[in-house]
């Protein structure tokens, strides 16, 4: 007995992956659009503790002083007086944002302060010293 076969009856059955490619895309659009990226210093600082302290959910900017009197913003050294052009560039995009400014315990208070003069400087009012509530 003899089979006859036509082209269509042989041809494997081809899945079509175009729509699946689409909900992949339409997924990572999605993803991309309602993730919150959080903003970091660059460093690790031992806050100082206090009994007043409020948790700020997020600021705009982040800086950081650290121990030895350094500097940090979006995890880049930067000198004390590139801190003003820093945030009033940070202002500009976002108005109504804040600045935390996360100084160690044991960093000088001197430097803190300089970093505050240069915030409000830059024409930011809403500044907040990050502290670890204590327990």
């Amino acid at each position: 007995m003899r089979q006859i076969h036509s082209k269509q009856e042989s041809k494997v059955e081809d899945i079509n992956l175009t729509p699946l490619i689409d909900v992949v895309f339409i997924l990572l659009i999605f993803f991309l659009v309602t993730s919150s990226f959080t903003k970091e210093s660059g460093i690790d600082v031992d806050r100082p503790t206090a009994k007043s302290a409020v948790r700020e959910e997020q600021g705009s900017m982040i800086i950081a002083v650290s121990k030895d009197g350094e500097v940090w913003i979006d995890n880049n050294k930067i000198e004390l007086n590139a801190v003003r052009s820093h945030v009033e560039r940070e202002h500009a995009q976002n108005p109504e944002g804040t600045i935390i400014i996360l100084a160690d315990q044991n960093s000088r208070t001197g430097t803190t302060v300089e970093v505050l003069d240069q915030v409000r400087l830059a024409g930011v009012t809403n500044v907040s010293i990050a502290a670890s509530n204590e327990q």
